[in-house]
C-alpha cells in the first residue's frame, strides 16, 4: 500500500492535474461542450499512450543506444530541476502553457496534442518518472504494472479535472492556480534533486561501463 501511495503521489505531483486546467480552458475557449470533451479525451489518450510507451520500451531504447539509466536519470533530473525553477521563480506551468495555447486557439483539436498532451500532461518529468519507476534492474513486473496503473489513474484525474475545468477555475481563480503550480514546482525540485543523487549513487554502485 505504501508503494502505491508513493507512486501515486509522485506521479500526481509531476503531472499536476490542477495545473493543466488553465491550459485546457485556454485551448477550448469559445468552443462547444462536445468539442471540449473530445479535446480532453484526445489529450488524455495521447499522453497515456506516450507514457505507457516509455514504461514498456523506454529502457530498451536506452540499452539500444548504449546509455545507462543512471545517466538518463541524472540528465532528466537536471532538466526537471530547471523546469521546477521556472515554475517557482518564472512563469508558472499554467501561465507559460496558456500563452502557447492562446497563440493558436482556433485549432482546438490540434492543440489536444500540443500543448495539452505534450508537454502539459506527458512532459519531461512524467516521462522520466515513467522510466525510473519501471527500471528492470530494480522493479519487478508486478511493480512496473502498478506504476502503469497509477499513471492511468492520475491521467484519469486529469480528464475529470478538464471536464470540471470551469468550476475549478472559478473556485481557485488565476491566483490559486499560480500558487498550486509554484507549490508543485517546489516539490518537483526536491524530487529532481533526489533523482540526481540517486542517479549518481546508482552509477557508482554499478560502475561506469567503458
Amino acid at each position: 500500500m505504501d508503494e502505491l501511495i508513493g507512486k501515486f503521489t509522485l506521479l500526481f505531483t509531476i503531472i499536476d492535474p490542477i495545473g493543466s486546467v488553465p491550459v485546457f480552458i485556454a485551448v477550448t475557449a469559445g468552443v462547444d461542450s462536445s468539442i471540449r470533451r473530445r479535446v480532453a479525451l484526445r489529450a488524455c489518450a495521447i499522453s497515456a499512450g506516450v507514457l505507457l510507451a516509455f514504461v514498456i520500451g523506454g529502457q530498451f531504447l536506452l540499452d539500444a543506444i548504449g546509455i545507462q539509466l543512471s545517466a538518463f536519470r541524472v540528465a532528466g533530473s537536471i532538466i526537471l530541476f530547471l523546469f521546477a525553477l521556472d515554475m517557482i521563480f518564472g512563469q508558472s506551468k499554467p501561465e507559460s502553457e496558456v500563452h502557447d495555447a492562446e497563440l493558436a486557439r482556433e485549432r482546438a483539436l490540434d492543440l489536444a496534442v500540443y500543448p495539452m498532451a505534450i508537454p502539459s500532461i506527458a512532459g519531461p518529468g512524467s516521462i522520466l518518472a515513467a522510466m525510473v519507476l519501471t527500471d528492470n534492474s530494480t522493479s519487478s513486473i508486478a511493480s512496473q504494472a502498478t506504476t502503469a496503473i497509477m499513471m492511468v489513474v492520475v491521467i484519469g484525474i486529469v480528464f475529470c479535472c478538464m471536464l470540471l475545468a470551469d468550476r475549478i477555475q472559478n473556485l481557485i481563480k488565476d491566483v490559486g492556480a499560480s500558487i498550486v503550480s509554484r507549490v508543485m514546482g517546489l516539490i518537483t525540485a526536491a524530487i529532481a534533486a533526489d533523482g540526481v543523487l540517486g542517479g549518481i549513487r546508482e552509477y557508482y554502485q554499478i560502475g561506469a561501463t567503458p
